[in-house]
């Protein structure tokens, strides 16, 4: 047994998730991760999140401002094996004329479709593009899609590793009630 009252006084801790996107890996689609975060004061400061169906690796240093992207020859590839492959995640810079929203393979509700149709009411253009898992942030850290909005409720463990590779990358992730980003271990 845990006790919390402790766990709430670390500077530093570790956020795993070893499943993220059960619905999709019960589907057996491959849209499911492993998410691994260090939080320092509350802030992801480094994540990490594989995918063992594709054998992608995502990895950021939020402090050095780098993320990357490796695909694997296999699940036991060296740590210095994927450095030399890895490729810098780059994000959009800007909105263009067709947005690209990534949303929830599993959980797409009415709050989602409303933002969507709210970007149209800007004469947007727009695109949805659905994943599973924790997969959407990768998405827009990479540039393949501009914006993953959510609004159902998540837990620290889903989107804390996919926080870090976003802010890596000079991304927000932010609270819709707080307009404030996310803080981890409360």
């Amino acid at each position: 047994q845990i006790d919390y009252s402790i766990r709430k006084n670390w500077d530093t801790c570790w956020v795993v998730d070893p499943v993220d996107g059960t619905k999709e890996f019960i589907k057996r689609n491959g849209e499911f991760t492993v998410n691994i975060a260090l939080v320092t004061n509350g802030i992801p400061a480094l994540g990490v999140i594989y995918v063992p169906a594709t054998q992608t690796i995502y990895f950021s240093d939020v402090e050095n401002s780098q993320a990357f992207k490796a695909d694997l020859k296999s699940h036991n590839t060296p740590i210095e094996d994927v450095l030399k492959i890895a490729k810098t995640l780059q994000p959009k810079h800007g909105l263009s004329a067709t947005v690209e929203v990534v949303g929830s393979r599993s959980h797409m509700n009415q709050d989602t479709l409303d933002f969507v149709e709210s970007l149209k009411s800007q004469d947007k253009t727009v695109e949805i593009v659905s994943k599973g898992s924790s997969l959407k942030f990768c998405l827009v850290a990479e540039g393949k899609a501009d914006v993953y909005p959510r609004f159902a409720p998540t837990m620290e463990w889903d989107t804390a590793a996919g926080h870090a590779i976003c802010n890596a990358v000079g991304l927000s992730v932010i609270s819709k009630e707080t307009q404030k980003p996310l803080l981890y271990n409360k």
